[in-house]
């Protein structure tokens, strides 16, 4: 039997756990497991990871420094892109496919006595998600890393995740998504987020909604710790558009730090990197401003795949998981101040448990001088919109029935999409796939691109 099937058949087994939507938020079940694994959770210290924009992103940028610094690191992100090992990478790598198959192979007999005691208790097994989160905790203590980015799956309070106590707690701007299980507001949803800040820890926040960030200032007063906003303590002081990203200058908590080349697009990607350096001089010893010469290094390297990423060219077409309208927005304008398109196709799908009308309205605001036509699309999830549905609120929210095409494939939607952005023959047309993770995901793998 081969590796590669070793993996898929282990993720299978996971896939046939129950999901998490199907029941009460809990945290009990994985302490047990942290308990009979010898608690891998408390092996290395912890930068968690939560918000609703941004956190992959930012993520990713803090374990570059930290490997720049020589650091051994862990970062735990969802969902993945092309292959269930990109939730569990070792020094910015995903694991190997015989390190996922062990350590599954060395804990499921602990997590079958976990998994008894539940049933027992009438309550359901451990999930997908808590099965991976485990096996993540306990992948990065069977290496050991040095450090461990951990990014929460959803909200924070009860997400899985949170049997880690981070040393210093990230949150990326908070906004309106999976309102269903977390809340209308965005004090509400601050409230599940703000779970992550424990007692000895350091908050570091993005600049929030009001409500939002007087939940998270409170929780951080509550249990003791000091807290950093972006906007007070620290931001992006300037920026500009340079070839492959931008020059931004960020004004840290310690240091201050001129034309760092960040090669991501978007005020919203500069955002995030100051965010980054302050979790970063928060972890280092509190306030400690960090070497320059070793933070552009860690930046140079950064990668977002899935993020306003170009995954073709002649025509370009562009990749971007914004799944919520905020998303939208930051993508958009990132997109017309990085590119010169002057006409741009967007391939939409979206998941039902989104606000697709916002989606549409915010794309057609945004994009409303380089957008005219939209194709309109479904991934191969079960949670899938369907395309012909997301047309028809598009001709309700007035993007005219002409402009509307409508293609159940995605393979049909994206040459449909190419023939249109090169119907003006002057090389100037792109294509957007955009609207859920799982539709980019499949984009990236139709054209190509494996590694994530």
């Amino acid at each position: 039997m081969t590796d590669h099937f070793s993996v898929e058949s282990v993720y299978a087994e996971l896939l046939g756990r129950a999901p998490e939507n199907k029941m009460e938020p809990r945290l009990a079940p994985l302490f047990r497991a942290m308990e009979v694994l010898g608690e891998p959770n408390k092996a290395y210290p912890i930068i968690h990871v939560t918000g609703t924009n941004g956190k992959t992103s930012t993520s990713r940028m803090i374990e570059a420094v930290l490997r720049a610094h020589g650091l051994s690191t862990g970062r735990y992100t969802s969902p993945h892109l092309s292959k269930v090992t990109e939730r569990i990478s070792i020094d910015g790598h995903p694991i190997p496919d015989e390190t996922f198959v062990r350590i599954w192979d060395e804990i499921r007999p602990y997590l079958q006595i976990v998994d008894a005691e539940l049933e027992a208790e009438g309550q359901p097994r451990l999930t997908y998600f808590e099965c991976l989160t485990i096996l993540g905790f306990a992948v990065f203590a069977d290496q050991p890393v040095n450090v461990a980015i951990i990014e929460v799956g959803l909200g924070g309070i009860t997400d899985a995740t949170n049997v880690g106590d981070g040393q210093v707690s990230v949150i990326t701007p908070i906004s309106l998504d999976h309102t269903d299980l977390l809340g209308d507001t965005p004090g509400d949803i601050a409230l599940e987020k703000a779970g992550i800040i424990k007692p000895g820890g350091y908050l570091v926040s993005a600049a929030q909604p009001l409500d939002a960030a007087q939940v998270l200032l409170e929780k951080a007063k509550e249990v003791g710790v000091p807290f950093r906003f972006e906007g007070v303590e620290f931001g992006v002081e300037s920026r500009t558009v340079a070839v492959g990203g931008q020059m931004v200058t960020i004004q840290g908590i310690a240091g201050r730090y001129p034309d760092l080349l960040v090669p991501l697009h978007g005020a919203h990607q500069a955002q995030n990197a100051a965010v980054a350096v302050a979790a970063l001089e928060a972890f280092f010893g509190g306030e400690k401003e960090l070497n320059f010469e070793v933070l552009q290094e860690g930046f140079a390297g950064v990668t977002s795949p899935g993020r306003l990423e170009v995954v073709r060219t002649a025509p370009t077409i562009i990749v971007d998981a914004a799944h919520n309208p905020d998303g939208i927005k930051a993508s958009a304008a990132a997109l017309q101040e990085a590119f010169t398109f002057t006409r741009l196709v967007p391939v939409v799908g979206v998941l039902k448990e989104k606000d697709a009308e916002e989606i549409l309205r915010e794309l057609k605001e945004s994009l409303g001088g380089i957008a005219e036509e939209y194709c309109f699309t479904q991934s191969n999830s079960p949670r899938a919109v369907p395309a012909a549905e997301l047309a028809e609120l598009a001709v309700d929210l007035g993007f005219g029935e002409d402009n509307v095409h409508i293609a159940e494939k995605l393979d049909d939607a994206l040459e449909w999409a190419v023939e249109r952005a090169e119907a003006n023959d002057d090389l100037s047309g792109g294509v957007l796939v955009t609207g859920s993770i799982t539709l980019v995901a499949e984009a990236r793998i139709l054209l190509g691109k494996t590694e994530a």
